[in-house]
């Protein structure tokens, strides 16, 4: 597991390849990936909660 000082220069790093290379088409597919990410693990986190419910 990455550091989360590696994750953010890892982020650094595409947002300056994005600026520089004018490839902003970039940006928002990161974004849409991370929140897809952060929707699994709050799924998953969550979900013996929920099946405890019913």
């Amino acid at each position: 597991m990455p550091s989360p000082r590696h994750l953010l220069a890892f982020f650094r790093e595409l947002f300056a390849f994005a600026r520089a290379h004018k490839a902003w088409w970039i940006v928002p597919v990161i974004a849409i990936l991370l929140l897809a990410g952060l929707l699994i693990v709050a799924v998953s986190a969550i979900s013996p909660f929920i099946y405890s419910l019913f």
